[in-house]
């Protein structure tokens, strides 16, 4: 069927510009394939329905009559698709968001009801945990992942970026010392965030250009809910995401140091597997938070990039 609407639609262009080659040029396609595929039909007919002359193309008798039937039967088609794709305009449905449990907790709940007022018809479900899910065999629609991603087997489209600040408690600093170049962090103790600061190396932005330090500590976390404590309890100096901080103040015990090197900026990331198209509810939720975070200050992106067209 879609073969006989395609033919369909090319003899009726035919008869409407006298050309194949101008409905090729509409098409994007070239004048042989326009032609085999007005052939095609005649066949399929057992009838001539065009004259072809080297000076134009005129419709025969039978040529005329099927234009204005197959015009109607074209119409028909297109009024259904139009009343079907109103319908499935509007995303619905349930989206399962995976997303780390404290960037979670403070960016994407609380953007959650201004998202579903915005879509009545679509529920979230949150998905939070500082592993990364399998999207494909958990059934998770999308996820919020940070930091550099190298699986090829998923699409990602950059949202935002996770900004960093290095800090440590008051007491610590008194007892140990305050470090002005992250070269003297290595004669301290830090607390190390495993799911996003590179391990034992850090890397700044510094006056003269990019800084590596080496770092060690005798506490390490995948949460940055507690690497936040421990470094708030006296344990060492920590990396941590400025959202971690509503309106930049620290909480009192808390410092931030090394103020004129900025840790390396992380991008923050929309997740989705490339064996799925990308749903309107995917796709809806992907460009309301990459807007919601471009308005935040410790979140904006870098730089933008488009979601993948591909629907389902």
């Amino acid at each position: 069927m879609s073969d006989l609407l395609t033919w369909y639609r090319s003899y009726c262009r035919v008869v409407e510009t006298g050309s194949f080659s101008a409905v090729a040029a509409e098409s994007a396609t070239t004048q042989p394939t326009i032609s085999r595929q007005v052939a095609a039909l005649e066949r399929h007919l057992d009838t001539l329905l065009l004259q072809r002359s080297t000076r134009a193309l005129t419709p025969t008798d039978d040529g005329l009559l099927f234009y204005q039937q197959a015009r109607l039967v074209l119409a028909a088609v297109d009024s259904a698709e139009s009343l079907v794709g109103r319908r499935r305009s509007e995303p619905s449905g349930r989206l399962r968001l995976a997303c780390p449990v404290v960037f979670g907790r403070m960016h994407l709940v609380s953007r959650a009801s201004k998202f579903l007022q915005r879509y009545p018809k679509l529920d979230i479900e949150l998905v939070m945990r500082e592993e990364f899910a399998d999207l494909v065999e958990e059934g998770i629609d999308l996820a919020i992942r940070i930091g550099e991603i190298h699986d090829p087997g998923l699409v990602t489209r950059l949202i935002g970026t996770t900004r960093r600040m290095v800090v440590a408690s008051t007491a610590y600093l008194d007892a140990n010392g305050t470090p002005n170049h992250p070269g003297q962090l290595s004669a301290h103790q830090c607390v190390l965030f495993t799911r996003i600061s590179g391990g034992e190396v850090w890397n700044f932005d510094g006056p003269q250009g990019a800084v590596s330090a080496q770092v060690n500590g005798r506490l390490r976390s995948n949460s940055s809910d507690a690497v936040r404590e421990a470094t708030l309890g006296g344990l060492g100096i920590a990396v941590l995401p400025t959202w971690h901080f509503p309106d930049g103040v620290l909480p009192a015990g808390l410092q931030q140091i090394l103020t004129d090197f900025e840790p390396e900026r992380l991008p923050i990331h929309a997740v989705y597997s490339s064996r799925r198209h990308l749903s309107r509810k995917v796709r809806a939720m992907i460009d309301f938070l990459a807007d919601e975070f471009s308005r935040h200050v410790t979140l904006a992106p870098l730089h933008c990039q488009p979601a993948d067209t591909r629907q389902g």
